[in-house]
C-alpha cells in the first residue's frame, strides 16, 4: 500500500471545478502543495484561455487589410481616364484596352494563385502580389507612350491584383473557418469595396490637383503599406499556430492531426508523407489545370462561370470603368461622380456582409437569381438618371447597386464548395477568371461604343439584358448539385 509520505509516489491532486484538463493537476506531493497554495489563480486561467479570440479572426482581419490595400487600383481607371486623355490625347479605346488587359490577367491569374497559395503558402503569395501592385502603380508616373500604360496598368497590376483576387477570400475562409464561412467571405469581399471607399475620393481630388501622378503614387503606397502586416501576422494555416479551424470540433486520437490541418493541403501532405495522391499539388500550374479539366465536365461549373462573367461585365467592366466618364459626358463633375462610386462602396460593404449571412442560411442559387435581376433593373433605368447634377433617383440607384455590387460572391463560392468540395477554392478561381474575362470584354466594348456613338446608352441597355440571362441561368442550377459528388462534399460542406 502506498502512502503520500513516500516521495517516489505521485498522487492525483483534486482539480478545482472549471479548470482545464491538463497536466497542471498531476504533481508530486511537494509540487501539489505549491500548486494548491496558489489558490484560485490557476483555476481562473482555464476560462480565460477558453474566452481567447480564435486566431482565425486575426488572420481574417489582416486579410481584410490586404484586400483594402490591393483594391486601390480598382478605383483608379475611371478617375484617371479623363486626365490621361487630356494630357496625352489617347482615345477611350486605348485606355479601355489597358483596363481590359488588367482585368483578363486579374481573372486568369486567380486559379493559379489559389494553387500557388496551396503550394507556397498564403503569406508569400500575398506579399509578392502587393509588391507587384505597388510597382505597377509607381511606374505609371513615368509613362509617356500608350504601350507603357498597357505594361503598368495591364501587366504588372493585372498580375498583382489577380493574385489578390476574390479567390484569396475564399482560400482564407475555407482554410481557417468551418463555421460561418459565408459570413467571412462576405466580410473579406467587402475589403475590396472598402478599398474603393478609402482611395476613391482622394484619387479623384489628387487627379485634379496636383495631378494624376500623385494619385498613382497614393495607390502604390496603399498596397506597399500592408506588406509588413502580411509578413508578420498572416499565417498560412491553423496548424501554424497549433489551432483548429474556427468552429471545428475538438478531435480525438489519431484524427487530431488531420482535423487540425483540414484547411491546408500542404500541411496535410506533410502529415501523411509517403502517400502518392497529393503529388500533383507540388506543381501549382498542373493542379490548377487538372481542377479545370475535372470541373469542366460538370454543368454547374459552366452555369456559375456564365453568370459570373456577366457579373464582372456589369460591375468592374462597365460601372467601375465607365461610370465616371459617362457622368462626365452628361456634365457631372468628376469629383461628384467619384463620390457616387464611393457611396456604392459603402453600401457594397453592407450588402456583401449581408449576402454572406444569407448564404449561410438560404439556397445560394435563389440568392444569385435575385441579385442578378435587381442589378439588371438598375442598369435599365441608369441612362434616364444621369445628368449634370445628382437627383434623388440617382441616390436610390447608387444605394441599390451598391448593396448588389459583389453580393454574388458568397453564394457563388458556397456553390463551388458544395459541388467540388476540397477543390472548391481552385474552382472558384476559374469561375472568377470568367468574371474578369466578362469584365474585360465589357470594358473594351463600352469604350468602343462610346467612341462610335458618342454615348454609353447602348452599353447600359445591353448589360441590363445580360443580367436577366444571368438570373435565369442561376435559377436553373440543380438544387441537388452538391449531392452529385458526396465524397467531395463530405470534405468541405456548407454550414
Amino acid at each position: 500500500m502506498t502512502t503520500p509520505e513516500d516521495p517516489g509516489v505521485f498522487v492525483q491532486i483534486s482539480r478545482p471545478e472549471g479548470a482545464l484538463e491538463d497536466d497542471t493537476w498531476t504533481k508530486t506531493p511537494e509540487e501539489g502543495t505549491k500548486a494548491l497554495e496558489k489558490g484560485p489563480e490557476t483555476p481562473e486561467e482555464g476560462p480565460k484561455k477558453r474566452r481567447r479570440l480564435h486566431p482565425a479572426w486575426a488572420v481574417a482581419a489582416v486579410a481584410f487589410l490586404a484586400l483594402v490595400g490591393a483594391a486601390g487600383f480598382r478605383a483608379a481607371p475611371g478617375v484617371l481616364m479623363v486626365p490621361l486623355q487630356q494630357e496625352f490625347g489617347w482615345s477611350t479605346t486605348v485606355l479601355s484596352a489597358a483596363v481590359s488587359i488588367n482585368l483578363v490577367l486579374f481573372g486568369l491569374t486567380a486559379p493559379f494563385a489559389a494553387a500557388l497559395m496551396e503550394r507556397f503558402g498564403v503569406r508569400s503569395v500575398t506579399a509578392v502580389a502587393l509588391g507587384l501592385i505597388g510597382a505597377g502603380s509607381a511606374l505609371t508616373v513615368l509613362v509617356n507612350q500608350s504601350w507603357q500604360i498597357l505594361l503598368t496598368w495591364g501587366l504588372l497590376i493585372g498580375l498583382g491584383t489577380g493574385s489578390m483576387a476574390l479567390v484569396f477570400a475564399a482560400t482564407i475562409a475555407n482554410t481557417w473557418f468551418t463555421k460561418s464561412r459565408g459570413l467571412v467571405i462576405g466580410i473579406l469581399t467587402a475589403g475590396s469595396a472598402a478599398g474603393q471607399l478609402v482611395f476613391l475620393p482622394f484619387i479623384a481630388l489628387l487627379a485634379q490637383d496636383p495631378g494624376w501622378r500623385q494619385a498613382s503614387l497614393l495607390i502604390a503606397a496603399g498596397a506597399l503599406a500592408v506588406v509588413p502586416l502580411v509578413l508578420k501576422f498572416l499565417k498560412n494555416s491553423p496548424a501554424d499556430v497549433g489551432a483548429l479551424p474556427y468552429g471545428a470540433e475538438e478531435p480525438s486520437g489519431a484524427t487530431a492531426e488531420r482535423a487540425a490541418t483540414a484547411g491546408n493541403r500542404e500541411a496535410a501532405t506533410a502529415g501523411n508523407a509517403g502517400k502518392a495522391a497529393p503529388e500533383p499539388r507540388r506543381n501549382a500550374a498542373v493542379r490548377a489545370l487538372q481542377v479545370l479539366r475535372t470541373a469542366s465536365r460538370n454543368r454547374t461549373f459552366w452555369a456559375l462561370a456564365a453568370g459570373f462573367a456577366i457579373c464582372g461585365a456589369t460591375t468592374n467592366g462597365l460601372i467601375g470603368t465607365h461610370f465616371i466618364p459617362s457622368a462626365h459626358d452628361h456634365g457631372m463633375p468628376e469629383t461628384t461622380a467619384a463620390g457616387l462610386l464611393a457611396v456604392v462602396g459603402i453600401f457594397d460593404i453592407l450588402g456583401t456582409i449581408a449576402s454572406g449571412w444569407l448564404t449561410d442560411r438560404y439556397n445560394p442559387r435563389i440568392l444569385l437569381a435575385v441579385y442578378y435581376q435587381f442589378r439588371g433593373i438598375g442598369l435599365l433605368v441608369l441612362p434616364l438618371l444621369l445628368g449634370s447634377s445628382v437627383q434623388p433617383s440617382m441616390i436610390v440607384f447608387v444605394v441599390i447597386y451598391g448593396l448588389d455590387w459583389v453580393a454574388t460572391v458568397p453564394p457563388t463560392a458556397a456553390i463551388c464548395r458544395q459541388v467540388f468540395g476540397a477543390d472548391g477554392s481552385v474552382v472558384f478561381g476559374w469561375v472568377f477568371a470568367a468574371h474578369q474575362l466578362g469584365a474585360a470584354a465589357a470594358a473594351l466594348a463600352a469604350g468602343a461604343i462610346r467612341d462610335a456613338t458618342g454615348h454609353y446608352t447602348y452599353a447600359w441597355l445591353g448589360a441590363a439584358a445580360m443580367c436577366t440571362i444571368a438570373a435565369v441561368i442561376s435559377a436553373t442550377i440543380r438544387k441537388d448539385a452538391g449531392r452529385r459528388r458526396p465524397a467531395a462534399v463530405a470534405v468541405a460542406s456548407v454550414d
